[in-house]
């Protein structure tokens, strides 16, 4: 049974969506990892490795609830080193924007990879994220 171009491109959509390893991506052990930089009033978070939730989850909120403790609520993820996000990991963004959003504050995103790109495009989330190439014009935005 032959398989069409549209067809193998539809389930490697569906891998992407649902978290399920297939032969089109490589496996990586590598949770998600958090650095961060402050720009004046801005944070920058740096994420690093795959979004899955569960732990990415407890680790993520815990970091933008602080953020808010401390009066920062304006944040740009760079995702930059995400190889990887699924369903999950895209709430674990939802509920990070949610928390910054009711606080009176925005979270925007930048430097994603092609595949992460086209998940956002496809959950229809870069209507809801501000997106950018460069770190440098995520900042700029918020002048």
């Amino acid at each position: 049974m032959e398989t069409s171009r549209e067809g193998l491109r539809l389930k490697e959509m569906w891998y992407i969506l649902w978290g399920v390893s297939g032969r089109f991506f490589k496996k990586s052990g590598r949770k998600m990892k958090i650095s961060k930089s402050a720009h004046d009033s801005i944070m920058v978070l740096k994420l690093s490795g795959k979004i899955m939730g569960g732990s990415d989850h407890d680790l993520f909120h815990d970091e933008i609830k602080a953020l808010v403790a401390d009066g920062i609520v304006d944040v740009v993820l760079n995702m930059h080193k995400v190889n990887w996000i699924n369903s999950t990991g895209l709430g674990v963004l939802v509920s990070g924007y949610h928390t910054v959003k009711k606080n009176e504050g925005s979270m925007k995103i930048c430097e994603v990879s092609d595949r992460i790109d086209s998940i956002l495009n496809i959950t229809q989330l870069k209507l809801v994220f501000d997106t950018y190439d460069s770190e440098a014009e995520a900042l700029e935005s918020y002048s």
